[in-house]
């Protein structure tokens, strides 16, 4: 049976909580009964969330550090538990999209966003793999994103690190699989959070930061592998996976040339 953890067998844990997805889903959960450590490197903010979690009766506590910090994160994962109880449920989100300038390789901006999206999410799998290894029970939800599914324009660094994250849990599964963890992975599309508030380009289906996070939960009771939304998105962004790369290339081009008349027409 696949394991689908429950406010009763303790806390759930979410970084990058002080805005958008993050911040939304440590809200929902909360209101689901869970105590959430919420985790991001303004303690202000989390200050704010554990207080909006009170006014409506549920509890979130902050716990500030920094995922790049592996040594923060292990320190922040030992505390929790000491205070809180066992990790049951962890949605590793905490993530950045820097802005694409088109000709320039920003090596420093690549390395950030890798650092991030990645290692961000590898320090945190350090930290509470052996944990649940132990306990032989667990619940990790990894967050990536539809963009991760293929090479698309104008996100070269974010849209490789997800893919990177995709990989990763899809390659981790299996030993989860035999040490009583459940790994998943969120690939949502565009949702409107301060991070795509300054990206300019068409954003398909988009959604609220609340509903992003309802879905989420939603795929965390439900326990399958992927939680991927909005469903046409997702099953579009499928389909380009199989095309070969000749027709996949020229339908994008198509695209964005389509896209571009629009914008000087409006």
């Amino acid at each position: 049976m696949t394991y689908r953890a429950k406010p009763t067998d303790g806390v759930a844990w979410v970084t990058g909580a002080s805005s958008g997805i993050g911040r939304a889903t440590a809200r929902e959960l909360a209101r689901r009964g869970f105590t959430v450590a919420a985790s991001a490197r303004s303690a202000d903010a989390l200050d704010a969330l554990a207080g909006e979690a009170k006014a409506f009766g549920a509890r979130i506590v902050g716990h500030p550090c920094d995922v790049t910090d592996a040594a923060a994160i292990e320190r922040a994962v030992a505390a929790i538990e000491l205070a809180h109880g066992p990790i049951a449920l962890a949605f590793l989100n905490a993530g950045i999209a820097p802005a694409w300038r088109s000709g320039i390789i920003d090596l420093a901006a690549f390395r950030e966003t890798f650092e991030v999206n990645l290692f961000g999410v590898l320090n945190g799998l350090a930290a509470l793999l052996p944990r649940m290894r132990e306990r032989r029970r667990g619940q990790i939800a990894v967050m990536a994103s539809l963009a991760g599914y293929r090479g698309l324009p104008m996100a070269p660094a974010y849209g490789a690190s997800k893919a990177a994250a995709i990989h990763l849990c899809e390659s981790l599964k299996f030993d989860c699989d035999n040490w009583g963890v459940n790994m998943q992975v969120v690939d949502p599309g565009f949702v409107a959070t301060p991070m795509t508030a300054d990206q300019n380009f068409p954003m398909p289906f988009l959604m609220s930061a609340d509903e992003a996070a309802r879905r989420i939960a939603d795929g965390m009771a439900a326990g399958g592998f992927e939680i991927a939304f909005p469903r046409r998105l997702a099953w579009l962004s499928k389909f380009t996976r199989l095309l070969p790369y000749a027709l996949y290339f020229q339908v994008l081009a198509r695209a964005m040339t389509r896209d571009a008349r629009k914008g000087r027409a409006a």
